[in-house]
């Protein structure tokens, strides 16, 4: 391994013990000053769904933020994809398969929308989706008519309130434990039969137990309350795809050098405008997603839906150790980013911190990561 690859990797390494120490101290607090709450199987599955949609919409946004872009109108998008969700439903007469289909497909042709004014008519990315920050809420207000659509399909209120059986979310650790360990298997030999011989088969394997040390807790919390929350298991799936993308793919691989030097990139061979197209609809599939629980979760549709969870977002992904620069950023990172958001959020609310101060804290902590990576690519 190259002296630069070593470096890359401690440091992010490093990033990410930093940011799950700091996690654990903000737990850690909160439980302290909420007198023993916050850290109960309840509160921690009304934490794990309440981030599930802002977890979503972070690992689409981290995608395109280590393209060197962002989005700034998921929010709207959300709530436009929601309210069609609904008025398919309470209004059209739909079924739910449809519903689910025009809630993604809306989302999915609204970022290639985006994404193809970004990358082939060269507006900037800032510029296109603050416009879409504002049409898309407009289209919301026009669709729903200004009022509050509700949801009376119980399958489909269920993506957002219904929890696994304890069984079910057994069987899941169980199947993840097994995937785990084949997946370090599987590595472990490879890098043994294509790289310099020395793996240690069985170090590799005890370090695919912390996951699945963490997987079995998760569940084991979980299974104390209610069982696993029905979107925390979206977002899961979504995370898993995305990390998958990114670390495992030609394309996850094109976006961190379109991020990192766009001409380079171009010189290379990569075809950067249709990349950031492809990058552009992912994240609204995923946001189209998130619409669904959102929705499903609230019980209806309104004209505010979704507000300012674009900002949620990015400022995950930045707390997560991306960098708005592009080129640096995991979907794990996005993922604690999002966490901490949303811990950020729960503990407050427990010791009834007004709204004007919880916006203060969590714009004052953006800043912060932002500034702080700055300073580290000053450094560098």
């Amino acid at each position: 391994m190259a002296e630069s690859e070593k470096s890359s990797f401690s440091t992010s390494s490093l990033r990410a013990y930093v940011m799950i120490a700091v996690l654990a101290g903000i737990w850690l607090y909160f439980h302290w000053a909420t007198n023993s709450i916050f850290l109960t199987p309840r509160n921690l599955s009304n934490l794990a769904t309440q981030m599930s949609v802002t977890g979503i919409l972070a690992v689409g946004m981290l995608m395109l933020i280590v393209s060197g872009n962002i989005d700034l109108s998921v929010g709207s998008v959300l709530g436009f994809a929601g309210g069609i969700a609904a008025y398919s439903l309470s209004m059209l007469g739909y079924g739910l398969p449809a519903a689910i289909v025009f809630a993604i497909a809306v989302a999915t042709l609204i970022g290639m929308f985006q994404g193809a004014l970004t990358a082939y008519l060269n507006i900037p990315a800032f510029i296109v989706t603050l416009g879409g920050l504002l049409a898309w809420r407009g289209a919301v207000k026009w669709l729903l008519g200004g009022n509050t659509v509700p949801v009376a399909d119980e399958t489909f209120k269920a993506i957002g309130q219904e929890n696994l059986t304890r069984e079910v979310g057994w069987i899941l650790a169980g199947a993840a434990t097994v995937f785990t360990i084949y997946v370090a298997y599987r590595r472990a030999r490879s890098e043994a039969q294509y790289g310099d011989g020395k793996v240690n088969l069985t170090r590799s394997i005890l370090n695919a137990l912390i996951p699945v040390a963490g997987a079995v807790a998760f569940i084991w919390v979980m299974n104390a309350y209610q069982g696993v929350p029905i979107p925390v298991l979206i977002f899961v799936s979504v995370a898993l795809i995305g990390a998958f993308l990114m670390t495992s793919t030609v394309f996850g691989r094109y976006l961190y050098a379109i991020g990192g030097n766009p001409d380079a990139a171009r010189l290379s061979g990569i075809n950067n405008k249709r990349n950031i197209l492809k990058v552009y609809a992912l994240l609204g599939a995923f946001t189209g997603i998130a619409a669904l629980i959102f929705t499903a979760r609230v019980g209806s549709a309104a004209p505010d839906a979704g507000t300012l969870k674009e900002l949620d977002a990015i400022a995950a992904c930045v707390i997560g150790g991306a960098s708005l620069m592009g080129g640096r950023g995991t979907v794990f990172g996005a993922c604690i980013g999002a966490l901490i958001m949303a811990s950020l959020d729960n503990g407050m609310s427990l010791l009834n911190v007004r709204d004007f101060m919880q916006d203060i804290v969590k714009g004052s902590i953006l800043v912060a990561a932002v500034g702080l990576d700055m300073m580290g690519r000053k450094q560098s």
